[in-house]
């Protein structure tokens, strides 16, 4: 070790000092790329998450809309109308909350 430290700096085996200089800088500009990789895709999943929340909340929006209206006309929630929108209105966003924790059960393990 002290032998090729004095050697290193002697400037006898400068070219091996650059080989290893230039591997390291290989191996580090690498582990940055995977890095960026990594947090792209987490992004990128993040992203998705939340457009397909927004796709479910807009499609569960008539059926909240749609059972207001009957209570407010004065139908009872044992109606099948209500029944069938309320039944929709719960399972939605119990697929989507199913899915997600899927998703990210998937990504730990």
């Amino acid at each position: 070790m002290r032998t090729d430290l004095l050697s290193s700096l002697s400037g006898r085996e400068g070219d091996r000092d650059r080989a290893v200089a230039h591997r390291t800088r290989r191996v580090v500009m690498s582990s940055v790329g995977v890095l960026k990789e990594r947090k792209r895709d987490r992004s990128r999943a993040r992203a998705v998450a939340m457009a397909i929340t927004l796709v479910v909340l807009f499609l569960m929006a008539p059926l909240i809309w749609e059972v207001m209206d009957s209570l407010v006309a004065g139908e009872h929630l044992g109606d099948p109308g209500n029944q069938l929108s309320l039944w929709a209105y719960f399972v939605c966003p119990t697929i989507l909350g199913a899915a997600l924790v899927a998703g990210l059960w998937r990504r730990r393990g």
